[in-house]
């Protein structure tokens, strides 16, 4: 990994994605929110053509806020070609667009990062810079997702990031300060087998520590054993954990008036070795996105224990496969 090279797009992988998330205070109020920009390439090798409308990827953007105190979660989703200037991404200096949604990047490693998107009296201008080198995720940021060579990702977080800015929402503005996640993913590959989708933790303790869990699911309920995860140590220092490090049990189940699926809500997470035992609640329940693709992703809050000793903090979970498969 080189970067700011690497924040940028990789042309000779089908699928890429730059994820954010974060917690966001204004005094006592609370938001969370979701930036998430996907590139699709067409095809490996795409001939050079005149007109400035010719795309070689396709991009999609979704953008979401959780308002806690308003009691309101506001979803909004965009595609676009990169011709004609509409999207597109570039390393350095680092750029990813959709129309007038971007991430920015400045300096040597883009930090600090600026986020802005706006959409119908919504609206987040945030500044991020990362307290932690990067994590590389699975076996030194090359991630197995099934038993077939190549069926894999390169993957690596920025899973603390100090976030300023402004957030809008319901004719008002806010100041907010807190913490953001950076997710970065690209492949050519995608579930295989029985898998339907995934619950993906992103936790940021109180403790300085950070957690990234994802648990792969198949379609009769079964865990797939290429789930896994890592905690990174305040200090940057990474464990990686297996699907047998980590037990995972949801305590409760939320409804959606709008496409019927039910999720997972509230859970318990334990990690033995670490000594580390969570309950992860959902700031708002309605967190799910009613767009093209509808999934739950939304901000939780944290408390538990490590070691005898008091643990709280927030994070963001993402629950994919439920409203498609009903699993």
């Amino acid at each position: 990994f080189s970067f700011p090279r690497d924040h940028g797009p990789h042309a000779e992988y089908a699928i890429e994605w730059w994820y954010f998330t974060g917690n966001l205070d204004a005094g006592e109020r609370h938001f969370g929110y979701q930036l998430t920009i996907f590139r699709r390439g067409l095809a490996p090798q795409i001939p050079a053509r005149a007109s400035a409308w010719g795309a070689q990827n396709i991009y999609m953007a979704h953008f979401a806020l959780s308002d806690v105190a308003g009691g309101r979660f506001y979803a909004f989703d965009r595609f676009s070609r990169d011709g004609a200037g509409l999207a597109g991404a570039s390393g350095d200096p680092f750029r990813v667009f959709l129309e007038d949604w971007s991430v920015t990047g400045a300096g040597p490693q883009s930090m600090p990062m600026r986020l802005q998107a706006a959409q119908d009296g919504v609206a987040i201008d945030l500044t991020l810079t990362s307290l932690k080198p990067p994590t590389l995720q699975g076996e030194s940021g090359l991630s197995q997702k099934g038993p077939t060579p190549g069926n894999a990702s390169y993957y690596y977080s920025l899973t603390r990031m100090a976030t300023s800015g402004t957030v809008s929402a319901a004719g008002q503005s806010h100041s907010v300060t807190g913490l953001s996640w950076m997710d970065r993913e690209w492949s050519t590959s995608a579930l295989e087998g029985a898998v339907v989708g995934w619950d993906w933790f992103a936790l940021q303790l109180d403790t300085g520590a950070d957690l990234m869990f994802y648990r792969l699911r198949t379609a009769d309920g079964a865990v797939s054993p290429f789930t896994g995860g890592s905690l990174t140590a305040p200090d940057g220092s990474v464990t990686r954990l297996s699907v047998e490090d980590v037990r995972l049990e949801p305590l409760d189940t939320w409804r959606s008036p709008r496409s019927s699926a039910v999720y997972p809500s509230r859970w318990r997470i334990s990690i033995p070795k670490l000594e580390l035992e969570l309950e992860l609640t959902p700031h708002l329940l309605d967190q799910e996105l009613p767009v093209s693709v509808v999934y739950w992703e939304g901000a939780v809050a944290i408390s538990g224990s490590q070691g005898g000793q008091p643990v709280g903090g927030d994070g963001y979970v993402e629950l994919t496969g439920y409203a498609d498969s009903g699993q």
